[in-house]
């Protein structure tokens, strides 16, 4: 290999990058995929029913015994045989389609459970984020779902957790079954009765009398860009985005089944379709994460990664910040973390430059190779749409469209306005008319509210980068526009190892609030007591030097308005989940999360600014 030369990657068994790109007139562009999307099944337990035919025995969930000790499994036989039984429950319930089935739960095999059985018999499924129950005191959003949607059954995984939740939403027609703490709750069902059914033909008529229209979910949107709205999620959708994922990924290997460890919660698309239907469809198996890329929680995971060696690892950028400090400082944990992995990737946000070259620095030192890294966009309202199926060493792209799904661009400015249509894209919003109004242009493609723009316009097979959420920029006193998510990304890479995520304001100029990354900070800067506390730092000398020092660094390289920053402030909480200002993806909600510390903003910008703000 020449000096400086790079080490190649992993090799890729995956079709080339390539787009057709058609002129609509006034500067509107339609990207299509020249790949066919090939058949898809009906119904999305096909998969399962596959699964359970090749493979009974092999795990497709594995998860810790209650007390956290060794992990468990829930094998594709047992899969499809108890969710037939509950399937037949919840017809000996009388529950029909237009009375959905609410889950309150984390991710667990009871979930998957009732979720699959309900969907074998034609009734929608509403899995809501635990924190409307478990972490709200007004349970509002949890109310305003169960308003809207009216479920005939509530499953609730344990009934003490969840009890003061059920009392403010349950109706007296309304069934509520629990896998635990049963007695927590009057009048509700065990999970293990449901599995005392003995199925009859009648299970496989409901799933007979289905097809692509049928809605399997209603996903209600995380309400980062706004109110929450339940997003219709049909067979069709999540069918034909599995065969759409499967057209750029690389051919599934019978002998060396998949191995997924994952967090991602099931109430949204990542997790919840991508990645569980993804492990069904492949046959493989997926260890349930009951870690959190928080810093409570985050051990969890570290522990679960010295056990298990995914082949393929897929999570959030927020939590690949905390991995990398973690694998940089742990050898036996980086040599089980790549022995197996074929490649990672990420979504829901763009991940920084830097924290992309950080995990190929230790492929490299594991492997001797980088490690393909791919991504695309997603929605709820769009399990997958786009994809960087290639090798290539630039972060925040969102790549190009798969097959089966055209895109369509409208200029906004310097970038361009995503609309999207394709199988896999929702027929609109349960029960909300102006949304599904607004949801849709007059030639029927979905508004994603996303910004993107060409890595090269003459170039169009290297893809495209996500550039911002619309709804995320702002404009300062002189009139430029602040691209938001491109300048988050920037500035994050600028400022890492030591901050996680950050928030961008201005008016004359532009600052940022930045939580830090304690564990890097005190690597950095080892003066700093080993128990320091966030509200520790914030004015400490040393740490404000080496923020400053990265800040004059970025702003040497974007010097302009709309790039540079005048100021800056570490922040000693967390974003909050009860309030909306954080997903459970991790996505922060920039308004939300600034509309809720107007304090630190004026801190920020103030004429006489204390000790806690850094100016480079």
């Amino acid at each position: 290999m020449p000096t400086g030369a790079k080490p190649p990657f992993r090799p890729l068994d995956r079709p080339p990058a390539e787009v057709t790109v058609t002129s609509g007139g006034d500067g509107v562009l339609f990207l299509d995929c020249p790949r066919p999307l090939p058949k898809y099944p009906a119904h999305v337990l096909d998969y399962l029913d596959e699964g359970a035919a090749a493979h009974p025995d092999r795990p497709y969930l594995m998860r810790r015994t209650p007390d956290g000790g060794d992990w468990m499994p829930l094998r594709y036989g047992e899969t499809a045989e108890r969710m037939r039984r509950i399937a037949q429950a919840l017809l000996n319930m009388k529950l029909t389609p237009d009375r959905p089935v609410m889950v309150l739960s984390t991710n667990t095999f009871e979930h998957v459970l009732i979720t699959f059985a309900a969907m074998q018999v034609g009734i929608p499924v509403v899995p809501t984020s635990p924190a409307y129950s478990l972490l709200s005191r007004d349970f509002a959003k949890l109310r305003m779902i169960c308003d809207s949607v009216n479920p005939g059954l509530i499953f609730a995984q344990n009934g003490s957790r969840y009890a003061r939740a059920i009392a403010a939403i349950r109706r007296d027609d309304t069934i509520v079954v629990c896998a635990e703490d049963v007695s927590a709750i009057n009048g509700a069902a065990a999970f293990a009765d449901l599995l005392a059914a003995a199925p009859t033909p009648a299970v496989d008529a409901a799933r007979g009398a289905q097809n692509g229209d049928t809605v399997a979910k209603i996903l209600f949107t995380s309400g980062s860009t706004g109110t929450p709205k339940g997003a219709l999620n049909t067979q069709r959708m999540l069918c034909s985005s599995q065969s759409m994922l499967a057209e750029i990924s690389e051919p599934v290997d019978p002998d060396d089944p998949t191995v997924f460890l994952d967090w991602l919660p099931w109430h949204h698309t990542f997790g919840g379709n991508t990645n569980l239907h993804r492990i069904l469809k492949a046959g493989g198996t997926l260890y349930i994460d009951d870690g959190k890329p928080t810093p409570e929680l985050f051990t969890t995971t570290i522990r679960n990664l010295h056990e298990v060696a995914p082949t393929v690892f897929s999570t959030v950028p927020g939590a690949y910040a905390p991995l990398a400090t973690a694998l940089e400082s742990d050898e036996a944990l980086r040599r089980n973390f790549f022995s197996r992995l074929k490649s990672l990737s990420y979504g829901g946000a763009p991940l920084s430059q830097d924290l992309f070259e950080r995990m190929q620095a230790l492929a490299i030192s594991e492997t001797g190779m980088r490690i393909p890294f791919t991504t695309g966009h997603g929605m709820t309202e769009t399990p997958l749409d786009t994809a960087v199926y290639w090798n290539t060493d630039r972060v925040g792209l969102i790549g190009l469209p798969i097959p089966g799904t055209r895109m369509k661009l409208v200029p906004h400015g310097d970038k361009y306005a995503l609309l999207l249509k394709g199988p896999q894209v929702t027929p609109g919003y349960f029960g909300n008319d102006a949304a599904n109004h607004a949801a849709f242009d007059d030639e029927g493609f979905f508004r994603t509210g996303d910004a993107v723009a060409w890595i090269d316009k003459n170039d169009p097979a290297q893809g495209l980068v996500f550039a911002g959420r619309t709804s995320e920029e702002f404009k300062l006193a002189n009139g430029t526009w602040v691209n938001t998510g491109a300048l988050r990304l920037k500035v994050l890479s600028a400022l890492s190892p030591l901050v996680q995520d950050l928030l961008l304001t201005g008016t004359d100029a532009v600052g940022i609030l930045a939580w830090p990354d304690m564990a890097a900070l005190k690597r950095f800067c080892p003066e700093l007591p080993g128990d320091a506390k966030a509200s520790e730092v914030t004015g400490h000398p040393s740490v404000k030097a080496a923020i400053a020092e990265k800040l004059r660094e970025h702003n040497a390289a974007f010097p302009a308005a709309s790039t540079r920053i005048v100021r800056a402030m570490l922040l000693d909480d967390q974003p909050s989940l009860d309030k909306g200002e954080i997903t459970d993806k991790r996505y922060i909600n920039q308004r939300l999360a600034l509309d809720n510390r107007q304090d630190k903003v004026r801190a920020l910008f103030s004429e006489r600014p204390d000790d806690t703000v850094i100016m480079p």
